[in-house]
């Protein structure tokens, strides 16, 4: 029985392996050149969702803005649930991101650094707020969004 057990085992192994394999999850985005959408999520700590709410606003937003601004992106859109969920699958905040197209998405933002001197003088200040954004909250997770509604 168990040599029966292995080859069966071994049979259905192979036979994954041979298959074509399908993709659980969106398509790749469309064109290289075609806007690219990530969805931010973020989950913060019990009692502190409007201190994270007030840094994200005062640290995070602008310069998101004037990437928005530069064409880097063309939209910045940020939600919050209406109601609970539970609490594994529990997320206070979503910023929802269209860039130019993947490229820019993926790659590293050479005008970040300028902008965030620019926009935030007071660099010291502006690390402690960051760093205490970052301590408040519980988990953070990217995902790139496909729209796939049929055009017709």
């Amino acid at each position: 029985m168990r040599r029966f057990l292995i080859a069966l085992a071994v049979v259905l192994f192979a036979t994954t392996l041979t298959e074509p394999a399908h993709a659980q999850g969106a398509p790749q985005q469309a064109a290289a050149n075609a806007p690219y959408t990530i969805e931010y999520y973020y989950k913060v700590q019990w009692g502190h969702q409007q201190e994270f709410l007030q840094l994200f606003l005062k640290n995070h937003y602008p310069l998101l803005k004037k990437m928005v601004e530069s064409g880097r992106m063309t939209a910045v859109k940020i939600e919050t649930p209406a109601y609970h969920t539970t609490e594994d699958g529990r997320w206070d905040y979503r910023v929802t991101i269209t860039f130019k197209n993947s490229t820019v998405a993926t790659t590293a933002n050479p005008d970040e650094d300028a902008l965030i001197h620019q926009l935030y003088p007071d660099q010291e200040t502006y690390k402690k707020e960051e760093q205490r954004r970052f301590e408040i909250l519980v988990s953070h997770w990217d995902l790139p969004v496909t729209n796939i509604t049929p055009t017709k």
